[in-house]
């Protein structure tokens, strides 16, 4: 059995050897972003609404660039939660940069640990974007952090990549290759990362979960969250499964393919 510590420890020293590549990649384009551009997926801004006058929280928020987005976007207050040291180095030199360093702030802790390191606080809407879940073996403990910091009248928003495509073949997404309801780690140990598949790097193990569905949305009831909408998406973000085309900026099913969900997003309020 992996221990709690060496997963945690394997998964941190592989995102902060990640940090610096992903700070000069063209896919986080941080030079166009302390420009003006980038932002939250369109679905995000148009599913969590207008945030002017909010304070808003992003749990697991890498180099922070969501979270300015949403200060960007008007929030009276942005803090980003994430483990990896480095990244929120970077986060706050943004944020700085950007003369948002008023309005952001960023805590570097594990997000199991966030209602002590945020100091008991709530927020009118905590804020998880993709590929953040997997990375974590417990989605109940994750439900319990979460949702304490979701104050009365606010609520909590997830966007995620579905746990079916991870568990479909590559070649032709229609295969059940590994099982959805599997309780144990996937265990990589490869080199690169997303932004540089050639990337030389050294910490390259880590460990990865998959959760159903249900067992998000059970965990968020059971902690006093209701759940206000779940959406499945029949799109993704990237090449996830080799037979989805590119059409229109989103990565979809070939016309006439059965289609299956690949993303999913849920809102789920404290009353």
């Amino acid at each position: 059995m992996t221990t709690d510590s060496a997963w945690r420890d394997a998964n941190r020293a592989m995102w902060d050897e990640r940090v610096p590549i992903h700070a000069a990649s063209r896919f986080y384009d941080q030079d166009g972003f302390r420009a003006g551009g980038g932002d939250v997926n369109a679905f995000e801004a148009e599913e969590v609404g207008d945030v002017t006058g909010k304070r808003l929280v992003h749990l697991q928020c890498h180099m922070g660039q969501d979270t300015l987005s949403w200060a960007r976007r008007g929030a009276a207050e942005v803090v980003g939660l994430d483990f990896s040291e480095p990244a929120v180095a970077v986060a706050r030199g943004l944020a700085a940069e950007l003369g948002l360093d008023d309005r952001a702030s960023f805590v570097a802790a594990d997000v199991y640990d966030a209602p002590e390191a945020l100091g008991g606080r709530t927020f009118d809407v905590v804020y998880t974007g993709l590929g953040a879940l997997c990375w974590l073996p417990d989605a109940e403990r994750w439900a319990d952090a979460a949702a304490s910091l979701v104050a009365p009248g606010g609520f909590l928003y997830l966007a995620e990549f579905h746990p079916l495509a991870d568990v479909l073949d590559w070649d032709t997404g229609t295969r059940i290759e590994r099982s959805y309801l599997r309780a144990e780690p996937m265990v990589f140990d490869e080199p690169g990362t997303y932004t540089d598949g050639e990337a030389d790097t050294q910490s390259n193990l880590n460990f990865q979960w998959t959760h159903p569905v249900s067992e998000v949305v059970s965990a968020l009831a059971r902690n006093g969250l209701r759940i206000e909408f779940l959406h499945e998406f029949d799109w993704t973000l990237f090449q996830h499964l080799g037979p989805v085309e590119q059409r229109e900026g989103r990565f979809q099913w070939p016309e006439g393919a059965p289609r299956t969900p690949l993303m999913y997003s849920l809102k789920a309020s404290r009353v």
